[in-house]
């Protein structure tokens, strides 16, 4: 059986590129799992929250309340509907720090979906 190779970025792109793919990917992983941990967390209750997300944001809206997060590479905002809010910083591990912390990102999407969702 032949050794995989590993696979070299192309030419003229550099770690900082791949960096940023990573958090994109990571980015849509989180919007995904947000997405999964609302579905459940609604079903009981015929709720549906409404969920809009692209590379750069994700807007989540449940009745009154309303969660925004904002990416700018691996630094995430979020706002919530009467102007609370933080930052944190998604890790190449798929983790997110929020200045004390260190939670798994499903941990997180699990936690704010069931609190949008009550």
């Amino acid at each position: 059986m032949a050794a995989c190779n590993t696979i070299e970025a192309p030419d003229g792109v550099g770690q900082a590129a791949a960096d940023r793919r990573v958090f994109a990917e990571l980015w849509i992983s989180f919007a995904s799992l947000l997405r999964s941990y609302l579905a459940v967390h609604g079903l009981g209750a015929d709720r549906q929250a409404t969920i809009e997300a692209n590379n750069e944001k994700i807007v989540i809206r449940h009745k009154e309340k309303q969660l925004c997060l904002e990416r700018d590479g691996a630094i995430v905002r979020w706002t919530r509907e009467n102007g609370s809010g933080g930052t944190m910083q998604i890790s190449e591990a798929g983790r997110l720090w929020n200045g004390e912390r260190e939670e798994e990102m499903d941990m997180t999407a699990e936690n704010w979906a069931r609190e949008m969702m009550r």
